[in-house]
């Protein structure tokens, strides 16, 4: 457990999906103070090619008017894609916070360019969560990020 219990969620989310055989990446949506959207990674799951963990907890709330996100907070284990920056984006989310970027590097720098704070928890947990996973079953993870 670290100190944010929305971040807590989001590892919680990236352990649910390990442990169906799916990426361990998890994210939350909180909106004033509370979570109302919650995904984790579902590629490998739900054959997609597109729901990574912040597009699985976008899903996961339905639609809403535009209005709805200007003061969700993202919550999400690891730095988000070109894909999900992309969401991140086109709903004005104003304020995202990465577990860790270490194991790899999103559009960061794009997002904070269009005005999104962007925090970085460097949590430990959520790195070694990844190295196991990438140890383990690295052909999963290059096709995740669209390498291999």
């Amino acid at each position: 457990m670290t100190i944010d219990p929305f971040m807590d969620a989001a590892i919680q989310e990236a352990k649910l999906g390990l442990a169906a055989g799916g990426i361990p990446i998890g994210s939350v949506l909180v909106k004033n103070g509370s979570i109302v959207g919650r995904g984790h990674n579902l590629r490998v799951q739900r054959s997609s090619a597109i729901l990574h963990a912040e597009m699985s907890a976008l899903e996961s709330i339905g639609r809403q008017p535009a209005t709805f996100y200007q003061d969700v907070i993202l919550y999400t284990t690891l730095s988000p894609c070109s894909m999900c920056s992309g969401a991140i984006l086109l709903y004005k989310i104003p304020h995202i916070v990465i577990g860790e970027n270490r194991t790899f590097m999103g559009e960061e720098a794009l997002l904070k360019s269009h005005g999104v704070q962007v925090t970085v928890l460097n949590n430990p947990m959520c790195y070694q969560m990844m190295q196991e996973f990438i140890k383990n079953t690295p052909q999963l993870w290059y096709e995740d990020i669209g390498v291999e």
